[in-house]
């Protein structure tokens, strides 16, 4: 009889042989060894500006060729931001789709017929945040670009309204590498910063080596927040009140039309990036980006020369001290800046306020190319009244400027630049 103890002792069954991997398992870890990468830390202005639009709640569309990795970025800044991706293929679908479907109730006449979203939106609005991502606008006949006109300016999808921590970027592809590709409509273009998203040869070599750029993402300075807006504000109502042009300017050419260009909204646009942009210290190279995406390249090109200009020191500031001034390293800067001190004087002339300025000229002499000077030391001199006599920072000219004198020094008759034949 077999006993509890002879059980226990007696050796265990031998194991049944393993099964033989299968092929699809094989597979699986050939998958599994492709898709373990790292990621290092490299700058990337294209994130940059990305992000900086979706912070500043601006619905932003990515331009750029098939296959580019937009798609990717946009997966990377969703996890990054640790928000859910929500992607909507805008060709796919149907007006009713973003304008929602008509729900017949008990009594229509009496309740009306309400407007039913789809999952999608619904599913956004139960989580309360996350990055809605329209892909294939492009594709998107003239009927739907209607249909999202509401979602992408008002963000709403039927009855409902997408809460606040819900984000919206679109990607599309040019019209002539596009399927059965449409240029968007104005008022569509006009609501979205349009961002060209360019591949860089070297990311992409080094990620299919196994090794993928992890961008920094900016961070907002809590502290300059205040001085960040009045700083936008002031550069872009400047820049208007000087061009009341570029307030509105609607492109001649349907491809225009379908891109960046400045209107009120999108100089509202350009506001706010200024200000978030400002307030992250954002490259220029990044706020260029931002800018000519929102009001085009021309109107965004001279918005960004206003800023240079507003950067500019105070003539005044640099009369008072010419001694300690700092002047711009930057060689268009530095003329302007020596424009503006001569201009100031012109305004409001006087024998110490010409002094100061030549003293200025003598230190620019000293700290940058010669050849700046050759303009504003000639308009100074035609301010000199008779009874100013030369100072003697002139001589800190010499190796740049000549200063020829006529009648004791009672006139400066002409300056030129010296060169090496001298």
């Amino acid at each position: 009889m077999t006993t509890y103890a002879s059980l226990a002792s007696s050796p265990p069954p031998p194991a049944a042989p393993s099964a033989p991997a299968s092929r699809l398992d094989v597979s699986a870890a050939l998958l599994d060894l492709l898709r373990d990468t790292t990621t290092a830390p490299r700058p990337d202005p294209q994130l940059e500006a990305l992000t900086l639009a979706v912070a500043a709640d601006l619905p932003v569309l990515l331009w750029g060729e098939p296959g580019i990795g937009k798609t990717a970025a946009l997966t990377q800044l969703a996890a990054t931001l640790e928000l859910p991706l929500t992607t909507v293929i805008a060709s796919v679908h149907e007006p009713s789709d973003f304008s929602g479907l008509p729900v017949i109730g008990d009594d229509p006449a009496e309740n009306g017929v309400p407007m039913a979203p789809p999952d999608w939106a619904v599913r956004l609005v139960r989580a309360g945040r996350g990055l809605l991502f329209l892909d294939e606008l492009s594709t998107a006949p003239p009927a739907v670009q209607a249909a999202l006109l509401r979602l992408v300016l008002e963000r709403r999808v039927g009855a409902l309204r997408l809460p606040p921590g819900v984000r919206i970027v679109a990607a599309a592809n040019p019209r002539s590498s596009a399927a059965d590709g449409w240029e968007l409509s104005p008022p569509l273009a006009n609501r979205f910063v349009h961002l060209q998203w360019v591949h860089d040869a070297d990311v992409v070599v080094r990620g299919l080596g196994g090794v993928w750029p992890r961008a920094a993402l900016p961070v907002l300075d809590g502290g300059r927040l205040p001085e960040a807006v009045a700083y936008a504000r002031r550069a872009v109502c400047g820049l208007l009140g000087a061009r009341p042009a570029l307030v509105h300017r609607l492109p001649s050419s349907e491809a225009g039309r379908g891109g960046a260009w400045p209107s009120p909204r999108s100089w509202d646009m350009a506001l706010r990036l200024t200000a978030f942009a400002t307030a992250a210290d954002a490259s220029r190279d990044v706020l260029s980006m931002l800018v000519r995406g929102t009001v085009g390249d021309g109107p965004g090109l001279e918005y960004l020369a206003y800023l240079d200009r507003m950067d500019l020191p105070d003539p005044e500031d640099l009369l008072a001290d010419p001694a300690g001034a700092e002047l711009p390293e930057r060689g268009d800067l530095r003329q302007a800046t020596l424009d503006a001190v001569v201009a100031a004087v012109r305004s409001r002339p006087g024998r110490g306020r010409w002094d100061a300025a030549w003293a200025l000229l003598a230190r620019a002499a000293e700290t940058g190319a010669p050849d700046l000077l050759v303009v504003p030391a000639t308009t100074l001199a035609t301010l000199r009244r008779d009874d100013w006599e030369v100072p003697d920072s002139i001589e800190g000219l010499a190796g740049a400027v000549s200063v020829s004198q006529r009648a004791g020094l009672a006139e400066v008759r002409s300056l030129g630049v010296t060169g090496a034949g001298r």
